[in-house]
């Protein structure tokens, strides 16, 4: 792997699209966010007037208990689900005011994601899938990436697996390359969900620790749901959620205090 660059997202780097989205100190934020599904006796209410801001340039964990609303949540934030009230913004974007077209164009340009499956086309290199984004919208975007996807791919140490195929990669080489494809557009938030679900214990180390590089070497912005407390001890901020609402959000919590945080008890920062 080469020495990793101080600062591959410098002013000197050209951008990806024509019109790139600002990154700002909040990169996304939700006010009175509530999603209900159902009817009637049926009716479930995934969020509850979800009041938040997620810092840009900061790793951030969603967790909760299964159905505390942390999927639902990254969904409405990254356009995939459509809140029942309130707004959300990203990237200094409303996206309620985008049609479908413009909502997924915006994803296309800048919103990038991990999922815990890889989601790779198995017929398509390590390089032509960490490139298929940006060959979406054009050999123009390609050339103007390059530079940074380069500096993508040494940081992740994927330089001698380009001309693999996802069949001839162990599962966490898989997920490096799905990282590397998310942060190829440089995107204003990349959004990943249980990205380690899928490892063993050293991948999921792995996977993470790039994760918290791609943070700290590349000046990007990671959201990640995850259930478990191992994984979100990488990040840096760590939102709680319980019933559809936060409990908690904490800056920078020790082990001891996230443990805490999700077994509600005193002192926990609710």
């Amino acid at each position: 792997m080469s020495t990793p660059l101080s600062d591959p997202l410098s002013p000197t780097l050209p951008p990806t699209t024509d019109s790139p989205v600002e990154h700002a100190a909040t990169a996304a934020s939700a006010r009175g966010l509530a999603r209900t599904y159902g009817r009637g006796e049926h009716v479930v209410h995934a969020l509850r007037g979800v009041d938040l801001d997620l810092p840009a340039g900061r790793f951030t964990a969603v967790m909760g208990p299964s159905g505390s609303g942390k999927s639902t949540l990254m969904h409405c934030l990254a356009g995939l689900d459509t809140p029942t009230a309130g707004s959300v913004s990203v990237a200094g974007q409303e996206l309620a005011g985008l049609g479908d077209t413009a909502l997924t164009l915006f994803r296309r340009q800048h919103l990038g994601f991990v999922f815990q499956a890889f989601n790779l086309l198995p017929m398509l290199t390590a390089e032509q899938n960490i490139l298929l984004p940006l060959e979406l919208t054009g050999r123009r975007a390609v050339a103007r990436a390059r530079p940074h996807v380069d500096a993508v791919v040494d940081v992740l140490g994927l330089r001698d697996r380009l001309r693999h195929r996802p069949s001839e990669l162990s599962g966490g080489q898989q997920q490096r390359v799905a990282i590397a494809r998310a942060l190829a557009t440089r995107p204003a938030i990349v959004f990943a969900d249980e990205p380690t679900g899928n490892l063993d214990s050293a991948a999921s180390a792995e996977v993470l620790g790039l994760l918290r590089r791609s943070v700290r070497e590349l000046s990007q912005t990671v959201v990640m749901v995850t259930h478990e407390v191992d994984a979100a001890a990488h990040a840096d901020d760590v939102v709680v959620l319980a019933d559809g609402a936060v409990r908690a959000h904490l800056v920078d919590p020790s082990r001891d205090e996230l443990v805490a945080t999700l077994a509600g008890r005193p002192g926990d920062g609710r």
